[in-house]
């Protein structure tokens, strides 16, 4: 995914093109970058996710070894085989939710480390442009309102991050919503 973005900065910066397309240019990188962010935030989310799987699986797994050993004392060999049985599937899961974590750590590292290259890439592909080669008075214009702390609406970063975000929260509420419903049918249903 990132290889994408990447590529789309990289030909912005490289690009000998005449100053009507720079903008266009300069309107990808900042998706670009936009998309980065978001996948960065999501990348983030799921990795606090295997994070809480991982300790639930360890603490599966010591109640697993904590049964076999009381098993073990009251000489119920039966119990202490389900038991080890147990303890191998959850040692087995922990492992494996481990080597997920530690991946998710070094693909979130890389994540941020390009977003950062990007986000340096597009300020100074913004510092660099030539200013005024052909460059319309109201693009002028809107350069002088951003340099002043303005916003230009097509290309509110914060507005859109923030968009993204009140939908995430909206879907992640409806889930929530989801799965409260399904605890009640099942819990009416063992009853």
């Amino acid at each position: 995914m990132f290889e994408r973005l990447r590529d789309a900065v990289r030909a912005a910066l490289d690009a000998a093109t005449p100053p009507g397309n720079l903008r266009d240019l300069a309107r990808q990188m900042r998706e670009a970058v936009v998309d980065a962010k978001v996948a960065v935030q999501e990348m983030r989310a799921a990795l606090a996710r295997t994070e809480v799987e991982l300790k639930v699986e360890g603490q599966r797994l010591a109640d697993a070894e904590r049964r076999g050993r009381l098993a073990a004392e009251i000489q119920d060999q039966e119990t202490v085989q389900v038991a080890e049985r147990f303890t191998a599937r959850h040692r087995e899961r922990a492992g494996v939710l481990e080597r997920k974590l530690a991946a998710q750590r070094e693909e979130l590292a890389l994540a941020e480390r390009d977003l950062g290259e990007m986000q340096s890439q597009l300020t100074a592909a913004d510092r660099d442009r030539p200013a005024g080669a052909g460059e319309s008075s109201a693009e002028r214009a809107w350069r002088d309102i951003q340099a002043a702390g303005g916003t230009r609406p097509d290309v509110d970063l914060q507005n859109e991050l923030l968009k993204h975000d009140i939908d995430r929260v909206a879907r992640e509420q409806a889930a929530d919503e989801q799965l409260d419903l399904l605890k009640k049918k099942l819990g009416k249903k063992k009853e």
